[in-house]
């Protein structure tokens, strides 16, 4: 497959490709196919946030995809492209580092990132606090201190562009801060 694909089938292939790497994955409540939570994330940044670049739409697809499968940059960049790919590498956790090290470089690389990755990510928290409701009291818990950090990183040099996203996800996790300790 070539990084040349024209947009509209750049998002089918991402969805393709997300669908086939991620298809024997569940999401925490057992029950989920991992995969809706990728195309929730792609929706969430077209539709909640209204972006409609097609790479940014095919990294929000993809966006875990480094981090949970087998798949790597390199396979990526043939298949997507270098934007595509390096924006999937950055929201890509260094599985290989100690807890406390590997959260801390994340913090950094989101902090750091470019707009869109930024974006991205944004839909990604979003989604995760959507789906909360079916965890525990204490996976709900650490996933809105996770949710809390991430927000505080994703701030940092922020576009106007991207600022409605993060006040949307911003007030959603207070609503669901609010929902956890009635």
């Amino acid at each position: 497959m070539s990084a040349t694909l024209p947009p509209e089938l750049l998002l089918c292939e991402a969805v393709a490709f997300a669908a086939r790497v991620h298809r024997h994955m569940l999401r925490k409540d057992g029950q989920t196919p991992y995969v809706s939570h990728v195309v929730r994330v792609g929706l969430v940044v077209r539709q909640v946030f209204g972006f409609d670049d097609p790479r940014m739409l095919a990294a929000a697809f993809l966006h875990d995809t480094i981090e949970d499968t087998n798949t790597d940059y390199d396979d990526l960049c043939e298949r997507f492209g270098p934007v595509v790919a390096g924006w999937v590498a950055t929201l890509t956790k260094d599985m290989r580092l100690p807890h406390d090290d590997r959260e801390a470089a994340y913090i950094h690389a989101l902090a750091t990132a470019e707009w869109p990755v930024k974006v991205i990510k944004l839909a990604d928290i979003y989604d995760n606090l959507n789906d909360s409701q079916h965890l525990a009291a204490s996976a709900q818990r650490q996933t809105f201190r996770k949710s809390r950090r991430y927000l505080e990183a994703l701030r940092v040099n922020l576009p106007p562009e991207a600022q409605v996203a993060w006040q949307l996800v911003e007030r959603r996790l207070q609503e669901c801060e609010v929902r956890s300790s009635e």
